[in-house]
């Protein structure tokens, strides 16, 4: 993009000047509609989320015997839903912001397999062309019981298949992980941020690492490139995938029934404001789409990035979707929150979802490190870093009264509101690396 082009764009999106500038931003998106009017744009609809939700049940005994983590839920990879009160009352200290609804934790940074939210995606993905290739072959049937995968013929069958993914750490963690599991050849390759305990877990597991001194779009484009060049290697793309996409959705349905056990009620007079760490977008935008598709317009969906890779923020607020690189304005795309440093967002979920998104914001590493510390204080909650990006978006909703004002939220209503931040890793974070984080936050 040439330097005219840039300066024509601050001109036109003066909120770019404090993007380009680093600083923390927030922004409202006046465009967002209802699910009735967004969801043409999707491309996808109840049934597909539905279809998705079967297939996981039919795996489920395969992954309650290959996972014995999955046990206790049946082979149904979910994660708590938990209260955090202590740590309302520490950001409502930090910010000196009262904080009226209920704040509440989805601990995805604790799901089971790979420890972050890309289990719900990436193994979905994983599974879906496993049974699509084993139903072809003749050796499964819907109606089996999938824990005959176990069986060693079916891993012979899939050892002549492989799977190539491009990462910056958790997505490539909760592919190379399931794949390596079935029997598939994989390859992960991970990007120069990814963290170097993420790359040893997966050799562990006997997955192919490559890695790139350059960031993710590098590692992406050389995913698909192996990927090209074997006509039984099948690519996973998180920027496109609208298979990842559904099996984050599934989140929407199983949160509704863990609210209905929990006596939380979703309405008019009880919105749910969801705050989720954003980076190529699959993941938040999947989840997302299945919170609307199971609470419509009462639940509001709000992305947070890095300071230094707002690229959502970036494509959305511009208009330009994924023909727009953080690195364009001179931004580096370098954040401790590797699952986040993104330059690129994904043009599918930026373009299917902005119409059903509230609002994004950034904050800095610091920012996302004192906070790490803060909920580890008050809660006893370990988690990495991206995973507390979601934390102060209960801060900015409760001080922006044009925004509430916009959706006739008033001071009673807000009250009433349920506040759920999503932590998307951090599960399997090493100890000796955790303690690093904590030292990190404490300086």
């Amino acid at each position: 993009m040439t330097e005219l082009n840039i300066d024509k764009l601050i001109s036109n999106f003066p909120l770019l000047q404090q993007v380009i500038a680093l600083e923390e931003v927030v922004w409202f998106n006046p465009n967002v509609t209802t699910l009735e009017r967004g969801l043409p744009y999707v491309g996808l609809g109840e049934q597909d989320i539905h279809d998705a939700s079967l297939r996981l049940q039919r795996f489920a005994p395969y992954l309650a015997k290959a996972f014995p983590e999955t046990h206790v839920t049946n082979g149904i990879i979910e994660s708590e839903l938990i209260d955090i009160p202590a740590m309302k009352l520490a950001l409502e200290t930090h910010y000196q912001q009262p904080i009226k609804g209920r704040l509440m934790m989805k601990k995805d940074s604790h799901l089971p397999i790979s420890g972050s939210i890309k289990a719900r995606g990436g193994i979905y993905e994983v599974l879906t062309h496993a049974e699509k290739l084993a139903i072809e072959a003749g050796l499964l049937c819907e109606s089996d019981d999938y824990s005959k995968l176990l069986e060693p013929e079916f891993r012979n069958f899939f050892q002549q298949y492989s799977i190539a993914v491009g990462s910056t750490g958790n997505l490539g963690m909760s592919i190379g992980i399931m794949s390596a599991k079935l029997g598939f050849t994989v390859s992960v390759h991970m990007s120069a941020d990814a963290r170097a305990w993420k790359k040893s877990k997966l050799r562990e597991h006997g997955v192919n690492v490559v890695e790139y001194q350059q960031d993710y779009g590098v590692a992406v484009e050389q995913g698909r490139k192996e990927a090209e060049q074997d006509p039984r290697c099948f690519f996973i793309d998180d920027e496109n995938s609208q298979t990842l996409f559904l099996g984050y959705s599934v989140a929407g349905e199983r949160l509704k029934q863990q609210f209905e056990l929990q006596g939380i009620v979703v309405n008019e007079q009880h919105p749910l404001f969801v705050y989720l760490p954003c980076g190529v977008g699959g993941g938040p935008g999947g989840v997302a789409f299945g919170l609307k598709m199971a609470f419509g317009d009462h639940v509001h969906c709000i992305f947070a990035e890095p300071t230094h890779s707002p690229c959502m923020l970036l494509g959305v607020h511009s208009g330009l979707h994924d023909e727009i690189a953080v690195q364009d304005l001179g931004i580096d795309n370098l954040t401790a929150a590797d699952g986040l440093a993104v330059g690129r967002a994904s043009g599918f979920v930026g373009r299917a979802m902005e119409r059903l998104l509230d609002g994004y914001y950034t904050l800095t590493d610091e920012h996302m490190y004192q906070l790490l510390s803060e909920l580890n204080q008050a809660e006893g909650i370990q988690l990495e870093p991206s995973a507390l990006a979601g934390m102060p978006g209960v801060i900015h909703v409760e001080q922006n009264s044009e925004y509430l004002a916009r959706l006739q939220i008033d001071e009673s209503t807000l009250a009433n509101a349920t506040h759920l931040v999503w932590a998307t890793g951090g599960g399997m974070v090493p100890e000796q690396e955790m303690a690093a984080y904590l030292a990190k936050s404490a300086v």
